[in-house]
């Protein structure tokens, strides 16, 4: 079920209102006014007099506007990335038009993913869950077509920059997605196999607190993209269980 303002509609049908794109400011707001061109849209301009819900609406167009600069970053953009993105954000079938004409745009847009990456950083600074939660979406489409293409890696490592993780930090989230063994299980906790048994279930345990959906959805992030932490939240736990188990029949900690 997604975003719903107070006549009901998903916030995908809301995204496309000329207003919005007034009420949003900066490239965001731009690309939007663009996409909708001179529709205008009553409920949308109810949900830009509500600060909480225009946090919203520039976070999903914002969303939009990577992911669709991000697939385009190999020049081209598959069907397999169109329907990772589909998958990621759960758009209803009957809103894909809307969406398809801000993800169109958004790939046109002379703006450069570099102008969205700040705004979606300003918008959700000290927030950490959610960024992670998106870089871990553009990962999800770029290997969607069966590989990360070299330019779409840099662009995923541009856009964590900008949201302000550190190299290392950076590292850990290629190691986990394009490393060597990206099914290992200390490769998805993003720690190495020598850690110790204390510090892997802390580390397990921080995760935990900061994939919680209930977490999320208190920070008002749209419903729509609750399912990239529900996702991860639920690699995390398999990868943790797997690596309790092979130690506990090496004889070593218990969960």
């Amino acid at each position: 079920m997604g975003l719903c303002y107070e006549n009901g509609m998903s916030v995908w049908g809301k995204i496309i209102g000329g207003a919005a794109g007034l009420a949003l400011g900066g490239p965001i707001g731009a690309l939007l006014g663009v996409a909708a061109g001179a529709a205008v849209d009553a409920g949308v301009r109810a949900a830009s007099a509500d600060p909480e819900a225009t946090k919203q609406v520039t976070f999903t167009i914002g969303v939009i506007a990577l992911a669709a600069k991000m697939a385009k970053a190999d020049g081209r953009v598959t069907r397999e990335e169109v329907d990772a993105f589909k998958q990621v954000f759960r758009v209803p079938p009957e809103e894909m038009r809307n969406v398809g004409r801000v993800f169109d745009m958004a790939r046109q847009a002379t703006a450069g993913f570099d102008a969205y990456a700040k705004q979606i950083a300003g918008l959700m600074r000290n927030n950490r869950p959610v960024l992670t939660d998106l870089l871990e979406a553009l990962f999800f489409i770029a290997k969607s077509d069966g590989e990360v293409h070299p330019n779409e890696l840099n662009y995923i490592r541009a856009v964590a920059k900008i949201f302000g993780f550190s190299k290392p930090e950076i590292d850990q989230f290629v190691y986990r997605h394009v490393g060597a063994d990206p099914e290992c299980p200390y490769g998805v906790l993003g720690v190495e196999p020598s850690i110790d048994d204390a510090a892997l279930k802390s580390h397990y345990r921080k995760l935990v607190r900061e994939t919680h959906p209930d977490r999320l959805i208190a920070e008002g992030v749209p419903n729509d993209f609750i399912a990239v932490a529900t996702r991860r939240a639920a690699e995390i736990n398999a990868a943790y269980d797997k690596i309790v188990a092979d130690r506990k029949a090496a004889g070593g900690m218990s969960r």
